[in-house]
């Protein structure tokens, strides 16, 4: 089948010729391996070929007896079944090259060519490819023919058929979050107090009591040392710092006064932030030999040392001092006590890390990982310690417990599991309990730091908090099939319909925010911290271009509009087609989108930068800063705010005269008032 793109948009293909012999077409056999392509990979390869990198690979295979090159990232072949089968259908693609080629003659009408992931299966992924399948009998062999009620057509194949059962969304505001935000464990609710004394709420009234020393009970005074509490930072970004790349994360370090950028140009930027409103760029380190993207960083306690992941087995350390310009050093995560590590620079094993956090002492890292582990690392010893492989699918993130010790541990799954881990006793290398309450994959997990409180955001679209005293037993947890919940929809293509939401029959978390959206990418979700906000809030990014900051009631405080403040804040590449993520049914049809994928507070000012997916089509990043100013949009100080800058903050004068031009392209022209016209004073 030939298929222009200009002429036939999605859900109008033509029709197909026979073809002489069956083709078996994997739509994803072209996946990028060197982070060239343009598409989420939020995956791992089934197996990756060390031979396409620069690298000695490694020729030790006598250790890779447990790996099977037939199982795919999931351990299941949900995805890319060899057993789907296309029957007699033929699929080509063919598009107009614009501008010329290499040699510099004109392309030919109808020149086969490149075409990026994204858009390939962007456009399968409408109604196109599942109606062509369906109309030339595909069939799924793992889908039993008697159980063909309960399954429907998805992206990659069969899925489990959405409940629909109607059921309601968790009550908001939340009777246990409303119980929480008045025990004093999660900020001050002084809502009552100055709505019976009929006070104002504003910061100036609040400054004014504190001086005059009026009501000096102990609430009040907790009040006042929580004086910011309320300051949430607005939409209006004081700073739009642009990459040529995707942005996966960013996090500011606990003292507030350093703050890394990850990049899917296999680059973090550092940023000396001890002035949290006007930053200075410190440094860049880059990973060599990364697959698609850096998935993670963690900064070591002591801020000395960043620690940063790809879809390898491998980590880099790379120390943070500008003056240090030496080469990171390789932490191979596959290297475990007491056996012989394999050959070569990619260790004897093969899996990419999506996850890594330091200990609070420093001394240890933990990773998830795309084979089912958790993996906690000695940095003394450089060795692996501890290998933990009781989830049955990738995990997703992990996160110590307590900031003051290394025994708990939590890790989030795509088997829809959070597991609570204790390293003083594991003697029968079970997990100390289980959190389950997820109808879909978990994409991140934060602690509190206490020991106690835990939170998660899942690909069900909603975030939870969850009790360390309210986990289930693993006795219990022995008796439930966990995946007889889950539809096992594809969240980086399909949006989340709204009748696939069923709250879980064992669900055994805290509270539940609802909202936000968890689609495309591994999205990721924060407590406030205790400084800045009196751990009031918890919030998160969301696919919707906006970070969501909710109370601990699950009601909205406030929202940060990332893709209002930075539309149109970038001239239009001429090859965004080739680079765009999002593109819809003609080549001129992109869009400005934007994807809140990381967020952080500062942890001492009402400041928060947010990192995003942003651009043309989600074909770019950013990191944009987010300040309190009471609501207006600009101010009387130098810079002036909504600057643009590149990733080492030199302006960039060329996107803020751009930005201008759309905003005078896009106000409404105003009506040509006649004097004589009865109605003039009304116009």
């Amino acid at each position: 089948m030939s298929n222009n793109f200009d002429d036939h948009p999605l859900g109008q293909l033509p029709d197909m010729p026979p073809s002489p012999g069956p083709v078996l077409y994997n739509p994803l056999e072209d996946w990028p391996e060197d982070g060239g392509g343009e598409f989420d990979m939020d995956y791992e390869p089934d197996e990756y070929d060390p031979n396409e990198s620069d690298f000695e690979p490694d020729d030790d295979d006598e250790d890779d007896d447990d790996d099977d090159p037939d199982v795919d990232a999931h351990g299941d072949n949900q995805h890319f079944d060899p057993e789907l089968h296309l029957g007699n259908i033929q699929i080509e693609f063919a598009l107009d090259e614009p501008g010329r080629t290499e040699d510099g003659e004109a392309p030919q009408q109808g020149r086969h060519s490149r075409v990026s992931t994204a858009r390939l299966l962007n456009l399968l992924a409408s109604n196109g490819l599942s109606h062509i399948l369906h109309h030339n009998g595909l069939h799924d062999a793992s889908v039993p023919d008697d159980d063909d009620d309960d399954y429907e057509f998805g992206f990659f194949g069969y899925r489990r058929r959405p409940r629909r059962s109607g059921a309601q969304s968790p009550k908001v505001p939340s009777d246990e979050g409303a119980e929480l935000m008045g025990s004093g464990h999660f900020g001050d609710n002084p809502y009552y107090v100055d709505r019976l004394k009929q006070r104002k709420s504003a910061l100036a009234s609040k400054i004014m009591w504190r001086e005059l020393g009026l009501d000096v009970s102990p609430a009040q005074r907790r009040n006042v040392r929580a004086i910011t509490q309320e300051l949430i930072p607005g939409s209006t970004a004081d700073k739009t710092i642009h990459f040529d790349s995707r942005c996966y994360s960013g996090q500011f370090s606990d003292d507030g006064n350093f703050f890394f950028c990850c990049a899917q140009d296999f680059k973090v930027r550092m940023y000396d932030t001890s002035n949290p409103f006007e930053w200075r760029y410190y440094k860049t380190v880059d990973y060599p030999f990364g697959q698609w993207t850096i998935t993670d960083a963690t900064l070591s306690p002591d801020n000395k040392f960043l620690a940063y992941s790809s879809i390898r087995n491998l980590v880099c350390l790379a120390p943070t001092d500008p003056s240090d310009v030496s080469d990171p050093a390789i932490l191979d995560l596959s290297s475990l006590s007491g056996r012989r590590a394999g050959r070569g620079i990619y260790g004897n094993s093969h899996f990419g890390i999506w996850s890594l956090r330091f200990s609070g002492d420093g001394r240890e890292i933990v990773a998830g990982t795309s084979d089912q582990s958790v993996i906690v690392y000695d940095l003394e010893t450089r060795q692996s310690v501890l290998r933990l492989q009781n989830h049955e699918d990738d995990v997703n993130a992990v996160c110590f417990g307590d900031s003051s010790s290394p025994h708990i541990i939590y890790s989030g799954s795509d088997d829809t599991t959070l597991r609570v881990w204790d390293r003083r006793s594991m003697g029968d290398g079970r997990e100390a309990g289980v959190f389950m309450g997820h109808t879909e994959g978990l994409t991140y997990v934060d602690s509190k730091g206490d020991g106690r409180y835990v939170l998660s955001n899942g690909k069900d679209q909603s975030m939870k908090l969850w009790d360390l005293r309210k986990m289930m037993t693993t006795a219990k947890f022995d008796t439930v099939d966990v995946n007889s919940f889950t539809t096992g929809y594809d969240y980086r293509f399909e949006p989340y319909p709204d009748d696939y939401y069923e709250p879980h029959p064992h669900d055994c978390s805290v509270v539940t925010f609802r909202g936000h959206r968890v689609l495309k990418t591994l999205i990721r979700c924060h407590f406030s911290p205790p400084g800045s906000t009196n751990s009031r809030y918890v919030y998160t990014g969301s696919e919707d271009g906006k970070v969501h900051v909710y109370n601990m009631d699950a009601t909205l405080a406030g929202t940060i509009d990332v893709g209002q403040a930075t539309v149109n804040t970038r001239p239009r590449d001429p090859e965004i087609f080739t680079t765009a993520y999002e593109i819809r049914s003609s080549r001129s049809d992109v869009m400005w989108k934007t994807c809140v994928r990381d967020a952080s507070w500062h942890p001492n000012s009402p400041v928060l930068a947010a990192t995003s997916w942003n651009g043309w089509g989600l074909s770019t990043g950013t990191c944009t800063l987010h300040t309190w100013n009471d609501g207006v949009d600009g101010d009387e100080g130098d810079p002036p705010v909504s600057g643009n800058y590149d990733s080492k903050l030199n302006p960039m004068p060329e996107f803020d005269m751009f930005k201008e031009t759309m905003k005078r392209r896009s106000r409404p022209a105003l009506p040509v008032i006649d004097p004589e016209d009865p109605y003039a004073d009304i116009w």
